[in-house]
């Protein structure tokens, strides 16, 4: 399984743009804190939060429902001057896409790797369709979208 970084409190800028407690405000990594000063500083982005949004899924592991905590929830004046709500996830390219064999792979990472992207895309489908029914549009952002790595030129 991934290991993730010991999560630390952020503290925002401006903490009248952040829509709970901002002496709770927790970062998991560096990617989400990335996102979070990112949403603190820009001035399209009217209001934020990190995982108060909680939606059930069933996980394709065990069949069992879980809760899926998207990492933000932005409220973000477009350029056309319309307001719109954003779910967002951070998460590596490489969970984006279905996990191939490969010849130095092995079968433990493999299964590892296929059941991240599985549990990954129940969590996406569901938030998908609540995002949908609220009229929020859900967005998964990685670490090209973030800036933190420049896509490799083909």
């Amino acid at each position: 399984m991934a290991r993730f970084p010991k999560p630390f409190n952020w503290k925002p800028i401006n903490p009248k743009k952040y829509a709970g407690d901002v002496s709770k405000i927790i970062s998991r990594s560096s990617w989400e804190t990335r996102l979070f000063s990112y949403l603190d500083k820009n001035p399209s982005v009217l209001l934020w939060n990190s995982e108060d949004f909680i939606i059930k899924y069933i996980s394709p592991i065990d069949g069992q429902y879980h809760n899926y905590h998207i990492d933000v929830i932005a409220k973000i004046k477009t350029k056309s001057g319309e307001e719109k709500t954003f779910a967002i996830e951070v998460k590596p390219a490489a969970q984006m896409v279905e996990p191939k064999p490969g010849p130095n792979k092995k079968s433990k990472v493999l299964l590892e790797q296929i059941e991240t992207y599985q549990v990954n895309q129940a969590k996406w489908k569901a938030a998908k369709a609540f995002c949908e029914q609220k009229g929020i549009s859900f967005i998964v952002l990685n670490e090209y979208d973030l800036g933190i790595e420049k896509r490799k030129s083909k």
